[in-house]
């Protein structure tokens, strides 16, 4: 991971809709004020609201100059991306 990409925002445990009201305004705090990196290498379990949210978080950054990338999506939440058609519009650190 590029340490100058941006501040890396780590979730771990369940990205579930139980759990991601309590990421969402951590997540467009960064990406009002900088780009941001959305580690999930340590989701355990994710459905659409993981999705959701890393669009919103780029929606928040898009509006104010930044960007968002994210690194280590877990095979389910990629599964979930491709099925709704929209892991292309997900960037991925290199």
């Amino acid at each position: 991971m590029n340490a100058d990409a941006g501040k890396v925002l780590a979730i771990e445990g369940e990205l579930t809709m139980a759990t991601a009201a309590q990421w969402i305004e951590r997540g467009r705090a960064v990406a009002r004020d900088e780009d941001l990196v959305v580690d999930l290498s340590a989701v355990s379990a994710a459905d659409s609201s993981a999705l959701a949210l890393l669009f919103d978080w780029m929606r928040v950054a898009r509006a104010s100059g930044h960007k968002v990338r994210q690194t280590g999506m877990p095979a389910g939440m990629l599964s979930l991306a491709t099925l709704y058609g929209v892991d292309e519009l997900l960037p991925a650190e290199a």
